[in-house]
């Protein structure tokens, strides 16, 4: 009996863990990826809600176009302009306590007028983690079974945030991945042509050469009858 009541009070417990848990994940904001077109001469502006005192880092990356470069910008709720990049293929910023409300990331391409560029961008959040320990305290640590509760709870969280952290990785080398194929896509395009080029002038300048070698051999003179 007193195995039973320790079991179902473990069991309690770990319910209401499981239940702060879901309910705080769904009041933080999400981590979120984009891939988009950005067309030549245009600004493309992406609005991303945050709430107060969380950390967000925004990661981007031309992954496809020429020059590989845009310009780039994080305005915070209030309008002030937080990042500015110039003419950059990829860059990081974090933003360590936000502020709450609407901020936003623009991407500006109006230097190039002929060139598109396909952008890839993430959105990445890490919020302060605050109380977690007093769910573990609604249990004695005597009447636990073979595992404390704070012993599975930072198993979980170590494992939660390994997979987290290698979906970010992930994607990252997704974006690399396509900007490089892209790259060489591009240079044997121009391999190409270039070497088809060469050979036809190669060509050209052989046929002239015979061209020349038989007319000096070519006996123009008429004989006289």
């Amino acid at each position: 009996m007193v195995w039973e009541g320790s079991a179902g009070l473990y069991m309690r417990a770990l319910c209401v863990a499981l239940y702060v848990a879901l309910a705080a994940s769904f009041t933080q904001p999400r981590d979120s990826e984009f891939t988009f077109i950005l067309p030549a001469g245009r600004i493309e502006c992406f609005y991303q809600k945050t709430e107060k005192n969380v950390s967000m880092e925004v990661e981007y990356q031309v992954i496809a176009g020429a020059g590989m470069d845009v310009d780039f910008s994080i305005s915070s709720p209030q309008g002030v302009i937080l990042y500015t990049d110039f003419r950059r293929s990829d860059g990081m910023h974090t933003i360590d306590s936000t502020d709450e409300g609407d901020y936003q990331l623009c991407f500006d391409n109006t230097f190039s007028k002929f060139s598109e560029k396909m952008v890839f961008f993430e959105v990445i959040f890490d919020s302060p983690q605050e109380g977690q320990d007093d769910w573990s305290q609604m249990v004695p640590p005597e009447e636990l079974l073979d595992y404390k509760l704070e012993d599975i709870r930072e198993s979980i969280e170590s494992t939660w945030n390994r997979l987290e952290r290698s979906v970010q990785i992930q994607t990252v080398l997704r974006a690399f991945e396509a900007r490089d194929r892209n790259l060489q896509e591009d240079n044997l395009w121009r391999v190409t042509f270039w070497s088809a080029t060469n050979m036809l002038v190669l060509v050209i300048v052989a046929l002239v050469q015979v061209y020349m070698l038989r007319s000096l051999f070519d006996d123009k003179r008429r004989v006289r009858t």
